[in-house]
């Protein structure tokens, strides 16, 4: 079973419909340049109003939650960094990321992780009665997780889960899914599938689906299914989760955070340049 979180999601903060739309807008695109990504700047009870926003008056978005290594994959890929700055929001996952947008003067900013970020909006949506689709990871752990949030969560409503191969997908099987997913009347798809693999299907894949919001969160269905071993909060606010979760799985991670020195070093060096 999850554990409760510490903050409490109060009635004033999941009623968003009397938001000015124009402030919302500009909301979801003020962004901070990072390597060529444009970084959300956001906090978690601001990522939450404009997910509700969405969902409720039906406005089709898709949410990047991204790291270092993201911003890393984009940087040999075009069709990567439009994904990204396409995005409604694209999240600052990890805290290299919150550092450098508050060194850029942007106080408000904190950490909108993705195994957080599906607690707090599953949290907030029993009062709402929006409907979830869980797609993504090996056969079992959406179930396991989908289990987990309800148990937490009492009144979520799972619309539905789909585990789907580990391969391409023919054209075929594609709209197979797209109509699976359709037929459930979900609210917001949540997908937990590997960088940038989860990117590239929810920016495809939003429009054709009629879920309004779909969400990118890549490991947090192994996190709160109990599949695999998430770092303590004073790892995570230290900045060391990477450090953490490469001594968990060194054989899958190693070649993804062999990249962070660099990825500092650049970051330092636009900083520097920008203050010139």
């Amino acid at each position: 079973m999850l554990s409760q979180d510490s903050i409490q999601i109060t009635t004033n903060q999941i009623k968003v419909t009397n938001l000015d739309s124009v402030a919302l807008k500009i909301l979801s695109h003020k962004r901070v340049d990072i390597l060529g990504v444009n970084v959300s700047s956001i906090n978690m009870h601001q990522a939450l109003s404009m997910i509700n926003y969405w969902v409720i008056n039906r406005i089709p978005r898709y949410v990047c939650v991204t790291a270092a290594h993201c911003i890393m994959d984009s940087l040999d890929s075009a069709e990567l960094r439009s994904i990204y700055n396409s995005s409604g929001l694209t999240t600052p996952d990890g805290m290299s990321l919150v550092w450098f947008i508050k060194t850029k003067g942007h106080k408000h900013v904190s950490r909108v992780y993705g195994p957080d970020l599906m607690l707090r909006v599953c949290q907030s949506s029993t009062g709402i009665g929006f409907r979830h689709f869980f797609y993504g990871s090996k056969p079992g752990v959406a179930d396991q997780m989908a289990a987990n949030l309800q148990s937490t969560y009492p009144g979520l409503q799972i619309a539905g889960t789909y585990s789907p191969p580990f391969r391409h997908l023919t054209h075929e099987e594609d709209q197979d899914i797209i109509k699976r997913i359709n037929d459930t009347n979900s609210d917001i798809v949540w997908v937990g599938m590997s960088s940038p693999k989860q990117d590239r299907w929810i920016a495809s894949h939003v429009g054709k689906l009629n879920a309004p919001v779909l969400i990118a969160v890549g490991a947090a269905f192994d996190f709160l299914s109990g599949n695999k071993r998430q770092a303590p909060p004073w790892i995570q606010n230290m900045g060391f989760e990477w450090l953490f979760r490469l001594g968990t799985e060194p054989r899958r991670l190693w070649r993804r955070y062999a990249r962070y020195p660099r990825f500092v070093i650049l970051a330092m060096t636009q900083l520097l340049r920008t203050k010139r």
